[in-house]
């Protein structure tokens, strides 16, 4: 450490460039500092360091070992601390996330107990001169200060710690005893769901902790916080109904979400999703890869055949039907639908309207007329907000009606009304439904690059990945919960292009190189990654307008 200063302090007042001596590994006290990337200038992205700390120094608890939940939840709080420790250090800089916890490559720990931080580092400058003082008080005082405060046991608070990795092993062991209960998805009570606003994800203040109607109560258990009292989705066909600003769409989001873990005292912290849950919407304008929208959109004018069907602009119907078969192409067993976000076209077409167009002039089959044939023939749950068409209560095995925020099963009262006010309707839905043949992916047709030799992966936001000359929109892709994810993601398919192959099942393959973990996705050190679902995956490949599938 004492050399170090002694450079940075040599370093003052020299062109910037020269920090590039700081490259390399720098032992401290119990841990070592090791600079990966040094910025080119000061309005370059900032430097990358890593501080990887002694197991001996950091001591951590022996419970943070037990099970991978704990440790993923352990590495998490640490890179908080870190995040905490350094909140008023603008120079100082790790992914930590916000309310949701997921695998981050910010914080590692290995079998040995090390504790390895990977950092941003903006080194302090006036104009493009070093200001070597100033670094040598961030890099040799700030630094350590924060490091030791965040991944040594002595320093840590280590009843949060536990509470962190109770929670979040909580949480998994729930979302585990999903199938056994038949449930696909459970709320638990005294849960809270509102946020405070669309840019800010943290729980309302003032809102009514959710309640479980008595006819929806399900009891599973948990580790370390013991039975857990809730309201259990049950598979098959559940609506939710009620009047508007009731909190429909608020409880859609949380079960969207609820298919990663939260932060204790988010309020959705024991609200679980089967993990393989997918949000599906309409979304103008996007493109559509040879995919079979058959079973949804079929008869088009001129013979034009749906069966691989591509377009760079879709439109609403067409877009849902896409996302749909995506969906049940990357192995999906639940679908979440919001009235709100779909075309309603493709949701339903009702008595007057198919005695005024035949229907063998209409191209789409409503959703309403193959929801039942995704539950009986692909065993594929859905959890629908409608509050506009009563016609989908003759499908539903399960209705929830949300008044003034309280949820209460109406089930009965549903089929009481659909047999008293017979829709007349006439099922559109004459064939069977498969469940869609994955395409192969063409991986040499993915391009990183803006030219020859430079590459381009960039996340803007949870909303945009930029690769190479292409911005996928993801605003659509609701079930993104960080940017570091989208990163993640666009360097997987860097991977994929790199090596050129045709992946003969996407989806199966795609889940392989995630499994393997998301150290082997960069080709250095990167604390910006985030773990993806394959769903995501699959989500940017097939929104990307370079992506090229071949023939299933």
């Amino acid at each position: 450490m004492k050399e170090l200063a002694s450079l940075l302090t040599r370093l003052d007042g020299k062109s910037y460039r020269a920090y590039k001596d700081l490259l390399g590994e720098h032992r401290f006290e119990g841990w070592t500092l090791i600079v990966d990337h040094v910025q080119a200038d000061p309005f370059a992205a900032p430097s990358r360091v890593r501080a990887r700390v002694d197991a001996a120094t950091a001591q951590l608890p022996s419970t943070v070992f037990t099970s991978q939940a704990r440790q993923c939840a352990a590495r998490d709080y640490i890179a908080r601390a870190f995040r905490h420790a350094t909140r008023n250090e603008k120079e100082l800089g790790i992914d930590a996330g916000n309310q949701t916890v997921l695998d981050r490559t910010a914080t590692l720990i290995d079998d040995n107990g090390d504790v390895e931080l990977r950092l941003s580092l903006s080194l302090p400058a006036r104009g493009r001169s070093i200001m070597g003082h100033q670094a040598r008080k961030l890099i040799c005082e700030k630094l350590p200060e924060a490091v030791l405060a965040a991944a040594t046991a002595r320093r840590l608070d280590l009843k949060a710690l536990e509470r962190h990795m109770a929670v979040v092993e909580d949480q998994q062991a729930l979302r585990r005893q999903l199938p056994e209960h038949g449930v696909v998805a459970f709320v638990a009570n005294g849960s809270i769901l509102p946020r405070r606003s669309g840019v800010d994800d943290r729980p309302l203040t003032d809102a009514i902790p959710f309640e479980t109607p008595g006819s929806l109560a399900v009891t599973l258990e948990t580790p370390n916080h013991g039975p857990v009292a809730g309201m259990g989705i049950p598979e098959g066909i559940t609506l939710i109904v009620g009047g508007g600003f009731h909190g429909k769409s608020t409880l859609l989001s949380a079960l969207g979400l609820g298919v990663y873990d939260h932060v204790p005292g988010d309020g959705r912290e024991q609200v679980v999703t089967d993990g393989g849950a997918a949000k599906i919407r309409a979304e103008d304008g996007r493109a559509v890869h040879g995919l079979d929208l058959s079973p949804y959109i079929n008869r088009l004018p001129y013979g034009k055949t749906t069966e691989r069907f591509s377009t760079e602009l879709a439109s609403g119907s067409t877009s849902q039907a896409a996302a749909l078969q995506e969906a049940l192409e990357a192995g999906a067993h639940t679908l979440l639908v919001d009235e709100d976000t779909s075309a309603t076209n493709f949701m339903i077409r009702d008595r007057r309207m198919q005695a005024l167009v035949a229907r063998e002039s209409e191209p789409i089959t409503p959703f309403v007329d193959r929801i039942r044939q995704l539950r009986d023939e692909l065993s594929v749950s859905t959890i629908l907000v409608m509050g506009g068409s009563g016609d989908y209560f003759d499908c539903a095995d399960t209705v929830i009606q949300l008044q003034d925020y309280h949820a209460h099963d109406v089930t009965a009262d549903a089929r009481a009304v659909a047999e008293r006010f017979a829709t007349g309707r006439e099922t559109e839905a004459l064939d069977p439904l498969d469940r869609p043949t994955p395409r192969p992916l063409i991986g040499k047709q993915l391009n990183p690059e803006t030219k020859p030799g430079k590459t381009k992966i960039q996340a803007r936001g949870p909303d945009t990945l930029i690769f190479g000359r292409d911005d996928v929109d993801l605003r659509s892709v609701e079930q993104v919960a960080d940017p570091s994810q989208v990163r993640a993601i666009g360097q997987l398919l860097a991977r994929v292009a790199e090596s050129g192959t045709r992946l003969d099942q996407p989806p199966e393959e795609l889940a392989r190189r995630l499994e393997a973990g998301l150290t082997a996705l960069s080709r250095r050190p990167d604390g910006d990654l985030a773990l993806p679902r394959l769903h995501e995956v699959m989500a940017v490949l097939n929104r990307l307008r370079s992506s090229a599938f071949g023939e299933p």
